[in-house]
């Protein structure tokens, strides 16, 4: 029998010596202790103790999944693990708590995310800030401004179902911030479990070179443990909730896939890596350091995805995923972050201000640069997240909002622990922190006044649903503005309006679930009960066909006329998302000065649609001619010319109306996939895969939103309970006819009766 040792699990410098003293460890003492000594450091200021943030050692991290892969269930376990909280907590547990990063009581309640949530812990001596994001798509605005901030992020993927359709969303997510990443192949102890199938779809799926470090002991209910294949060593993980970490030989049944997976692993970076390729090709051997040296630089590269597997459920291999995120993500002085420094220059002899990029050094004693990514409005004001990326930001400082130019200062500096805050008394480059009594926008970039620099803001995606909403009582109607202002200020993907035809308010979000959550807030938050209409879908306008307009406005009232006169063109345009104006007016048909009216006019009118009153996109005007008074011309005249040009020129250009289209994903027992498939056939669905795994299957279809409505009643029906679907949405697409017209009819009749 082989001898065994007790690994460390937790590691902190304050403990190190006692733990190798002993060669044992007892989790209650030291979690009570370690919580107890952070509480007295940060009382202290324990950003200048023993456990300083050094930036070399400092990991930004976000951890990013497909709904139910487990991200929070994970978070828990990091926490755990590294002395942050004292006991687990599960997402739906029976003791009413809820996990820790789940702190909303609608989160809770749902068992989901809504809001990313910030916390910093320990590991290995190195400090980490964690975010732990949403997974459900209807909230994908805060894994966007999460990716933005962060230098690394976890991939957390489900064993059974694999790489999803969400999973898809967010690895665009992390390519568009150049964000390095780990996967995390969770829930091994499921039926149907098979990381290796995971493996390859992020090789297919992602397109990125993707192979496992550790491999399973078991799988299923057989689930042991997990073989580190680069040290050949076998993983248990013992005790209560698995905080001990023992490490056994390799279990011999296993010997040969180890050093089949190990080949493959050297062989995939040998592709990427020179010096190991020639150590490959001349049979040397390759040592632990060279390789996981080797492993770290093409992560940081965005070259290879290095992947861990476990069950956070079952205390599996979480503790290894740790020193995965510690030895192979980078530290913010590995990854670039670039700004724009506004400057003024002489061009063309007249002074002008521009934009010129710089790329920021993350270092204390550089001039402050840092990010207002995320807004919250809580017990004491408004909180807002900051990332710094050079500089360092002191309670008490001033600092000065880029877009505003207004001088606040900072009144309080606290770093988050979900919804706790630990106070602060600087943060230096490289951190994440959060602000109270400092009045922005989500986006905003603070400077110390030395420069004046601006961040690149986050990717805002349009929303796509609408409901009409009122308060039942007029007692009401303060908070309800109030919690409006506040929801849209904290959410950019939240809009609200007032409808000038129906004298409606709407609002708009990403989703049903998304608005029903804040509906719900509303009620919770401030005592208000609104009345909600119909889910509307935010339908668009789109010309198909090139169509010319030659239009003069003429007026004469009394003194200075109106004289506009624009020729040219509407047609579509390349851009299916957005309208574009071209000017090709040869000479002063039109005076340049009044070019600008006519594009307003355009943009203007493009705002509702002849067919349906929906906002029209993806057309492009061309000008070509006009003409002009040299007294009765002005902007005002150009600008209704282009107005009515248009309007007239559009019903003449084949009009079509563009819905929005879901990606469905959806995941039944096998035994109900024909009458699933039949369902959304029958929604004007498309399917593009249907893959079986066991006695699970896995459905992807292109459905519009228009009739998903009522699906996940349908679907709960269709399948005893069993079934379970997510979408995201995909693109607008041209709608049939049967439907234009009828949503052609029903405008009409509703304008008919406004009238």
């Amino acid at each position: 029998m082989c001898s065994t040792r007790i690994v460390k699990v937790l590691s902190a410098p304050l403990w190190s010596r006692l733990f190798l003293r002993r060669q044992k460890y007892v989790w209650y003492s030291f979690n009570k202790r370690y919580s107890r000594e952070l509480s007295s450091l940060s009382a202290e200021g324990a950003e200048n103790s023993n456990l300083e943030r050094d930036i070399n050692k400092l990991r930004n991290v976000g951890i990013s999944a497909h709904i139910d892969s487990g991200k929070t269930t994970l978070t828990e376990r990091v926490l755990f693990y590294s002395g942050r909280i004292r006991e687990i907590h599960e997402v739906k547990g029976k003791d009413g708590k809820g996990a820790t990063m789940d702190f909303m009581e609608l989160e809770r309640e749902r068992g989901i995310t809504i809001q990313s949530a910030a916390t910093s812990c320990f590991w290995a001596n190195h400090p980490i800030n964690i975010i732990d994001t949403p997974g459900h798509v209807d909230f994908t605005i805060e894994v966007e401004r999460a990716l933005r901030v962060l230098d690394g992020a976890v991939l957390v993927l489900c064993a059974v179902g694999g790489v999803q359709s969400q999973s898809l969303t967010v690895s665009r997510q992390m390519n568009r911030y150049k964000v390095p990443r780990i996967a995390f192949i969770n829930k091994l102890d499921r039926q149907g479990a098979n990381p290796f199938r995971v493996v390859q779809q992020l090789r297919d799926k992602l397109h990125k070179w993707a192979a496992p470090l550790v491999i399973p002991i078991g799988l299923e209910e057989e689930l042991k443990g997990v073989v580190d294949i680069i040290r050949r060593e076998a993983l248990y993980f013992e005790g209560r909730f698995g905080e001990q970490v023992v490490r056994k030989q390799v279990p011999e049944a296993l010997v040969h896939d180890v050093e089949k997976y190990r080949k493959s692993l050297v062989e995939m970076i040998a592709e990427l890596d020179e010096y190991i390729a020639d150590k490959f090709l001349s049979e040397q051997e390759i040592s632990e350091e060279e390789l996981t040296g080797a492993i770290r630089k093409v992560t940081v590269n965005l070259q290879f995805i290095p992947v861990f597997m476990g069950s956070a459920l079952k205390n599996c291999g979480v503790q290894p995923l740790l020193d995965g995120v510690v030895q192979y993500l980078p530290n913010p002085k590995e990854k670039e972050n670039i700004a724009l420094r506004l400057v003024r220059k002489e061009v063309d002899g007249e002074m002008k201000q521009l934009e010129e990029p710089v790329v920021l050094s993350p270092s204390a004693d550089e001039k402050l640069v840092c990010l207002a990514f995320k807004l919250e409005d809580g017990r004491y004001g408004q909180l807002t997240y900051l990332r710094l990326y050079q500089g360092t930001l002191k309670r008490g400082d001033y600092i000065f909002n880029s877009r505003t130019s207004k001088k606040v200062k900072v009144p309080r500096l606290v770093r988050m622990h979900a919804d706790e805050m630990e106070e602060i008394s600087e943060a230096v480059a490289g951190d994440i922190c959060a602000v109270f009594g400092v009045e922005c926008a989500s986006g905003d970039t603070f400077t110390d006044g030395k420069d004046t620099f601006s961040m690149e803001s986050v990717f805002i995606p349009e929303p796509v649903m609408s409901l009409a909403v009122k308060p039942k009582s007029r007692e009401t109607s303060n908070n309800f503005t109030k919690a409006l202002a506040r929801f849209m200020r904290e959410d950019p993907t939240f809009h609200f309006f007032n409808d000038s035809e129906t004298k409606q308010l709407i609002i708009s979000g990403m989703g049903e679930l998304h608005l029903q959550v804040y509906l719900e807030r509303m009620k919770r938050e401030y005592g208000v009960e609104c009345e909600a209409g119909q889910p509307q879908v935010n339908f668009r306008e789109t010309v198909t066909k090139r169509t010319k307009f030659d239009y003069l406005h003429k007026k004469q009232t009394g003194g200075a006329g109106q004289y506009g006169g624009v020729i040219g063109y509407i047609e579509p345009s390349d851009d299916s998302l957005n309208n574009e104006f071209v000017n090709r007016v040869v000479g002063n048909a039109i005076p340049p000065n009044l070019i600008p009216a006519v594009e307003a006019g355009f943009r203007e009118a493009c705002e509702r649609g002849s067919l349906t009153g929906h906002r029209v996109q993806g057309v492009r005007m061309v000008l070509e001619d006009g003409k002009s008074h040299s007294v009765d011309s002005s902007e005002l005249a150009f600008r209704i010319a282009a107005i009515m040009a248009f309007r007239e020129a559009f019903p003449r250009a084949e009009p079509a109306i563009l819905e929005p289209v879901m990606t469905v994903e959806v995941q039944v027992p096998t035994e109900f996939q024909g009458t699933v498939m039949g369902a959304l056939n029958r929604r004007r669905g498309i399917i593009i895969s249907a893959v079986d795994y066991g006695e699970l299957s896995v459905i992807q279809a292109e459905v519009p939103l228009y009739e998903m409505f009522g699906y996940a009643t349908e679907l709960r029906s269709m399948t005893q309970g069993k079934g379970d679907y997510t979408m995201e949405y995909k693109e607008h697409r041209e709608t049939t006819r049967q439907i234009q017209q009828m949503l052609v009819e029903k405008h009409q009749k509703e304008q008919a009766e406004r009238k």
